[in-house]
């Protein structure tokens, strides 16, 4: 670490340390180089060091430096650590019009998790919100129940059991703005109800790391292999509850086996433990046969959360959460202290797109839509970088892709930000690791649901020229 980073760093390290997420550090480092707080030509903490003062995974430091050296605010040179940049001297530089229009954004975006959202159906969900306003009773129109409109959620009921065979009914399903809020229902009752940890998939989005945190629960990783989660160790953890992605793993893309899946069912039965299913691309299943819902199994025990946010797009905010009987009281009296309850007029129109059959035919092109998607890039690597692993292509909207050569996991930052360079949004495996490692072999994990139609060949063009030779 500089000296003068040491002398002048003390309040800066407080402002970063309110930052618990990579896109808070990179505005606040971004920030004080534009206001002159970090000086042209100040070397700034490796990674490792200052993820260690900030209580951050090191992967969320580097990917930030990477994303701001992309930008233009930091240097990087090999043996000459990172650096603030010389904006002046940036700016004196004419950069050519593609260079400039990559700094101010990306052009191509394979983030996982989202879909193409120029697909969201417009027409369809007008049509539905248009007849849903006309018959809907006025009564729907004041304070709704906090576990939401009792039409949608017997609605919800059917179709959960025809598609993925979830058994419920619908005073056991509450209406929730995201599967962040659901997430969040869960893990505050459990904790008022005395819990002190939940068990996790040792992969997964940090921001669910964070909700459960801001609950009050500590988190038990549980490692992943080719057959899931390890929930046998759930028997030597001393935890209220356990949150899987047993269908489709996230981002491995691997399924709970049979074997598992009875594993932690039984445990929940012995210890009165829940598990909290998070089926979050339960309709895109392509070479395999569709898996159904934990949830089926063991009602009691298990809470399903699923989302229109995949289906559909997430700016509906839109979920639902399928309870256990002995917590329905719980979770909704939660709910209606937290937000009372959630958009009126979205739940509407979701109804009625169900009931006309709308949100069934646009699941089946979508479906279809993706799965061609899927198949272009597993073709398009298969010919430009024949060298390359992909796997946990069987369902949802991303797959993983193992670059081969002798690049490690620690070397995913560099290639992530060299992505950026070439104007494309991408994030390396470590990224969704509870605890990031540097020697397993490195790993993009490329979403092919976001990029709309006509830009997803530039997308893949893009992806073939980051990924390394041989």
């Amino acid at each position: 670490m500089s000296e003068s980073w040491a002398n002048s760093s003390v309040d800066l390290l407080v402002e970063l340390r309110g930052n618990r997420r990579r896109s808070g550090l990179e505005s606040a480092l971004r920030e004080a180089a534009n206001s002159g707080r970090l000086p042209a030509g100040e070397l700034l903490p490796s990674s490792r060091v200052l993820a260690a003062e900030l209580g951050l995974s090191r992967n969320t430091v580097a990917d930030a430096y990477g994303q701001l050296v992309a930008e233009g605010w930091l240097t990087a040179r090999q043996g000459s650590g990172t650096r603030v940049a010389d904006r002046a001297a940036i700016a004196a530089a004419p950069a050519s019009p593609v260079a400039r229009a990559r700094v101010a954004r990306r052009e191509y975006d394979l983030t996982p998790g989202t879909p193409d959202l120029s697909g969201f159906p417009r027409g369809a969900w007008l049509a539905a919100s248009r007849r849903a306003m006309v018959g809907a009773p006025a009564a729907d129109f004041g304070y709704p129940d906090p576990r939401g409109l009792g039409s949608l959620r017997e609605t919800l009921a059917r179709y959960l059991a025809r598609v993925r065979g979830v058994r419920t009914t619908a005073d056991r399903i509450v209406i929730c703005s995201g599967f962040q809020q659901a997430l969040h229902l869960l893990a505050t009752t459990l904790r008022q109800q005395g819990a002190r940890t939940l068990g996790i998939e040792s992969y997964g989005i940090d921001l669910h790391r964070d909700v459960i945190a801001a609950a009050g629960l500590d988190i038990r990783p549980l490692p992943v292999d080719a057959s899931g989660a390890e929930v046998q160790q759930l028997a030597h953890e001393n935890t209220a509850g356990v949150l899987l992605t047993p269908v489709h793993q996230f981002p491995l893309g691997v399924a709970l086996t049979p074997d598992r899946r009875t594993m932690v069912l039984e445990w929940a039965r012995d210890t009165g433990g829940l598990v909290i299913e998070d089926d979050y691309d339960g309709e895109f299943r392509y070479d395999r046969k569709p898996i159904g819902a934990l949830q089926s199994l063991a009602p009691d025990s298990v809470a399903y959360v699923g989302t229109a946010s995949k289906s559909l797009v997430p700016g509906l905010g839109l979920a639902w959460l399928v309870v256990p009987p002995g917590l329905i009281e719980s979770v909704t009296e939660t709910k209606r202290l937290s937000d009372g309850y959630t958009g009126v007029f979205e739940q509407l129109a979701l109804d009625e797109l169900i009931r006309a059959g709308s949100y069934d035919r646009h699941v089946r092109r979508s479906r279809a839509t993706y799965r061609r998607r899927r198949d272009r890039l597993v073709h398009v690597l298969a010919t430009s970088s024949p060298s390359v692993k992909i796997s946990g292509i069987a369902a949802g909207l991303h797959a993983v892709v193992q670059v081969g050569g002798k690049l490690r996991a620690a070397d995913e930052p560099a290639l992530t930000s060299r992505a950026a360079r070439a104007g494309l949004t991408i994030q390396g495996l470590n990224h969704y690791r509870c605890n990031p490692v540097a020697d397993s072999p490195a790993a993009l994990v490329v979403g092919y649901g976001t990029p709309p139609e006509h830009s997803y060949a530039g997308a893949l063009e893009a992806l073939c020229a980051v990924l390394p030779d041989g």
